[in-house]
Order: structure tokens, then sequence, then C-alpha cells
């Protein structure tokens, strides 16, 4: 059982995030909450939100707003998808199945991890709506190629190409917490920090009835799933380049979305090679510190396509006002992460569903405000900008 996410005092995402740090061990917490070195970049994809000033157009009746988007022709009916979230299933059992079906539920999109813990047979099987996986290379390119017509067979309808894993950025509380010590099941170099387990009896319980340390069954290596340890290693035998997109895209055949652009150059680059949409991304601010914050670039990314592909974002979405403000700046539609997985770990699919639905009211409200009654009319004239951002 999760904790109570349908009290009347969980009214945003902020109390979300403090019920999972309730339920969870520190180390898990932190892997959904932490970011990469002094975690600057961390707080400045949520803050630099706080700069944009919205332009209201009162007198204005709106009974009712389309939240609706479409997206590489593919249509939502909310104007944000869940974004992919690697080992979910640490949070709640069967973390990515549940979260899939949630969005499924109303109308939205999901996209799977391939650091998941769930089949995606499963998960895509968990919604009827459109579901994107999203690739590493992992085990190279045979692994990657027996992946990608698993996930053709499945039903998901777009590639999501993650380009900004080189390496693991530096999570400074994974190593403080003994993240790596514990995936080591070596009882001796557990044991000064298993006691952050033992003290959240209610998700060990779910945790070990759910299997306990999982592997990664969509990375089919020869002598069976990758294993949590093997990760940091893969990596970096596995960089993303702009080549590899075109052996991914004759083996896809289908929809390809770029995620990790954060410059013009490689917005443009993506855009010569033909993919169908990209995704400005720090990667939750997870990888290099330092970098600015999604939501500032995205001007720039966005007159540097200049209409020819679709344009997503995601990092620092707390707020429904922060997902319109998105779209006035030139998004198609926003990915949320750290929102709907607050929500997870917090209270399972119950959890998932009430933090869409803060989302979704926020959205709502701020549109009547504003007085547009469409997703699709927002614009810069909804919004002004600090000195700068132009």
């Amino acid at each position: 059982m999760g904790v109570n996410v349908s009290s009347p005092r969980v009214v945003n995402i902020a109390d979300l995030r403090g019920l999972a740090e309730m339920r969870l061990p520190r180390m898990v917490f932190d892997y959904i909450d932490s970011g990469a070195d002094r975690e600057q970049t961390l707080s400045e994809n949520c803050t630099a939100f706080n700069q944009i000033l919205f332009r209201p157009r009162c007198a204005v009746s709106t009974p009712s707003c389309n939240l609706a988007i479409s997206v590489i022709d593919q249509e939502f009916k909310l104007p944000f998808l869940l974004a992919p979230v690697g080992s979910s299933r640490m949070f709640y059992p069967k973390g990515e199945v549940v979260a899939a079906a949630e969005a499924g539920k109303v109308g939205t999109g999901y996209t799977l991890s391939t650091l998941s813990g769930c089949k995606l047979e499963d998960v895509k099987q968990a919604t009827e709506f459109p579901a994107w996986y999203q690739l590493y290379l992992l085990g190279g390119r045979e692994v990657a190629l027996k992946t990608i017509e698993r996930a053709k067979s499945a039903g998901f309808s777009a590639i999501v190409v993650t380009i900004d894993t080189p390496v693991s950025g530096l999570r400074e509380r994974d190593l403080r917490n003994g993240t790596k010590e514990l995936l080591s099941q070596n009882p001796f170099t557990m044991l000064p920090y298993i006691s952050q387990m033992l003290v959240k009896p209610c998700w060990l319980s779910q945790w070990l009835l759910d299997g306990g340390l999982m592997n990664f069954p969509n990375v089919q290596l020869d002598d069976g799933p990758m294993g949590y340890t093997e990760i940091g290693p893969a990596l970096e035998k596995s960089v993303v380049t702009w080549e590899d997109l075109k052996w991914i895209r004759d083996a896809w055949g289908g929809k390809i979305i770029v995620k990790g652009i954060h410059i013009e150059d490689d917005a443009r680059r993506a855009v010569e090679l033909g993919v169908d949409a990209i995704v400005v991304s720090n990667h939750g601010a997870r990888q290099l510190d330092g970098v600015a914050p999604t939501i500032r670039v995205l001007p720039s990314v966005v007159k540097a396509v200049n209409g020819k592909i679709d344009v997503l974002l995601d990092g620092g979405i707390r707020r429904g006002s922060d997902v319109v403000k998105a779209l006035c700046l030139g998004a198609k539609g926003v990915l949320i992460g750290r929102a709907y997985a607050y929500g997870l770990a917090a209270g399972g699919g119950p959890g998932v569903a009430r933090a869409i639905e803060i989302l979704r009211s926020d959205i709502l409200r701020t549109m009547k405000l504003l007085g547009c009654e469409s997703v699709e009319k927002l614009d810069r004239s909804f919004v002004t900008l600090p000195a700068g951002w132009d």
C-alpha cells in the first residue's frame, strides 16, 4: 500500500514529492530526486519558469478549453506525455506497467525507458494510447536491433533516441547513499547502508514480493538480461552518434524522435537527418551540470527548427502553468518525468493519476485565466520574457 495520495492536502506535485520521500528508502528517493554534481541545473530547470510572466486577456469567456495536441501525427488528449524514467519498478511494483496504464486512461502517451524493470510487451499491453520506446544502445548494435524489432512487434509508435549519455553523470547523492555498495549484494559491503531499507518495511516487502533487485529484460545479452551493475560500463561503450540514426531509422521504419537537444546546431542537424521530432532536454539535469535550463534554450531551438519538425520539452515541469509557458514558447507538447515519478513512488497507480490530474487542473485554470480556449492558440503574445532570452 502507498500513502494516502487522495488526501485533500495533496494539492501540488511538491506534496506528492513529500509523500514519496516518506515511503521510499533514501537511496531510491534520491535516485528520483537528485541531479548531477552541485545540482545547479536541477534547481534552475524549475526556477527558470518563474522568470516568465503571463499576459492575460481579461473580460474573455472561456467556458471550456481544448487541451488536445497532435505530435508526429499522433493524437493526445493532454498537452503532456509521460517521459522515460528508468528503474520505475524500484519505486513501485511493476512501476512501468502501472504508469503506462494511467497514461492510457486519460488519453495521453507513455515513453518507456530501455532501463525498465518490466518487459516492453507488458508495458504496451497496459495502454491503448500511443506509447513510445526510448532507446539506448546498451549491449551494442545487435542487441539494439533485436529490441527495436520487439518494440515494433509490440506496437510502440515511435522510437526516442537519447543522445546525451556518453557516460553517466555524477550523482553525488547516490555515492553518499552507498548505491554501489548496496548493488554489490556483498553483505559486508552493504552493511553500513542497509538500514535505510530496513526502516521502510512497507516499501521493502513490496519490493521483495516484486522480485527484489531487478535486471533489464529489454536488454537481452547472450547470457540473459543485462544486470543492474552493468549499466555504467555499458553506457560508455554505446555512445549514440548522428551516424547511428541512419541504421536505427532503417531498422525501425517509423517515427523517430531525438531526445537531448540543447543547442541550435544540433537541432538543425536533426532536421537535416530527417527525424520527426526533437526533445529539448538536459536529461532532467542528471548528466552535465551547469548547462542552461531547458525552458531558457527552447525559443532558440524552436527558431532554428523553423517549423520543419515538432519540438517537445522536458525538465523542471512541476505545475500546469509551466506546461502552458512551454507551449507559449513554441513547444508542441512537454514530457513530464519527476512529476509523475513522485506520484508513482507515493502511491502507485492512484499516485500517477493524482499527478496527472493536478497538472491537468492547473493547465485548465491557467488557460481560462489567460483567456485562451485552446492550447493550439497559445503563442508568445501570452508571455513576457526576461531581457536577453530572445
